[in-house]
């Protein structure tokens, strides 16, 4: 980990950290990560792409870590999170008209929308837990949500600014990323009131899965306590900002080479009609480009970290076709 450089740079009116590892003549991966995370939950892939031939990107999104978190919740839309991205290739790479990108959770989210607003920016992607969502012309996002699975649903309660926060501080930083880390339920997240994931008693023993040591789990709970959840919450308040943001986009698809990893026991992959998606063919008609499709059994929603050496093998597979 000590042959990674740090760097902080200036894109896009924001300080970003951005981790680097690989020569500068060598192909780029951008990295982009999901929450509650952070450059960090690439480790592997960094070291591993980078010895491989790469050059590793992954920087600390708008909000997180090291990277500035403006204050406004309106600074958080899809369009402030590509921007960021552009200005940041810009800098580190810019001999690169395109560039191989790597993403999971809302990094992936961000990764769908960079292909469609700039996929003149993208070689390939490999997109990892979070399927791409067309956007429905009738109805806002948040509004199906609600309708789906009710006001305990986490993305809705994660809607009124400072609510989630005040929860969060009185159960400590440290428990609230456990609980996040270590949830392992193969269906939809509830964030009852005064309860813990899905219900669960707020003093139930939680147990670090086996793919994330202490001192991983001490790096992210130290950048949290220092910056708060507010900047990745943010991201869940501009759902339906995005919506009204994207209309143009409707019906449009994703049209650079994808490749998709999801695993069988994550909550994406069993809530929000997933699974029909991907079997009906939903999926592939919305990103024709996709190629290659692997869902991992006995895989939970952090799979980059869980399956660290499988999922470095299916990147560098793929990406070798290019």
């Amino acid at each position: 980990m000590d042959s990674i450089e740090h760097r902080t740079i200036q894109a896009n009116g924001i300080t970003m950290h951005v981790a680097i590892k690989g020569s500068e003549n060598a192909p780029v991966i951008l990295f982009l990560h999901g929450f509650p995370e952070s450059w960090y939950s690439w480790r592997y892939q960094i070291l591993a792409l980078s010895s491989l031939g790469y050059r590793s990107v992954a920087p600390d999104l708008r909000g997180y870590g090291d990277t500035d978190a403006p204050a406004e919740i309106t600074s958080y839309t899809c369009f402030h999170l590509v921007g960021d991205l552009i200005g940041l290739l810009d800098v580190v790479a810019p001999k690169e008209d395109k560039v191989f990108v790597v993403a999971h959770d809302w990094g992936a989210i961000i990764a769908w929308y960079m292909c469609l607003f700039r996929p003149d920016r993208v070689k390939a992607l490999v997109n990892t837990s979070v399927l791409f969502i067309p956007r429905n012309p009738e109805k806002k996002f948040v509004e199906t949500l609600r309708t789906l699975y009710g006001d305990d649903y986490y993305m809705c309660r994660f809607q009124e600014p400072g609510v989630i926060e005040a929860e969060y501080a009185e159960r400590g930083t440290e428990r609230v990323l456990k609980e996040l880390l270590t949830h392992r339920v193969a269906g939809p997240l509830f964030l009852p009131k005064g309860k813990g994931l899905n219900g669960a008693p707020l003093d139930a023993p939680l147990v670090l899965p086996s793919w994330l040591s202490e001192e991983d789990f001490k790096y992210y709970t130290n950048k949290f306590e220092q910056n708060g959840f507010t900047g990745g919450l943010n991201y869940y308040r501009n759902l339906d900002r995005n919506w009204e943001l994207t209309a143009p986009w409707t019906g449009a698809q994703v049209t650079v080479p994808v490749k998709f990893i999801i695993g069988d026991e994550g909550l994406t992959y069993n809530s929000l009609g997933g699974k029909d998606y991907i079997d009906s063919g939903g999926f592939k008609r919305d990103v024709p480009f996709l190629e290659e499709l692997v869902v991992m059994e006995g895989v939970g929603h952090f799979l980059n970290q869980e399956r660290a050496d499988e999922i470095n093998k299916h990147i560098y597979d793929f990406f070798q076709k290019f």
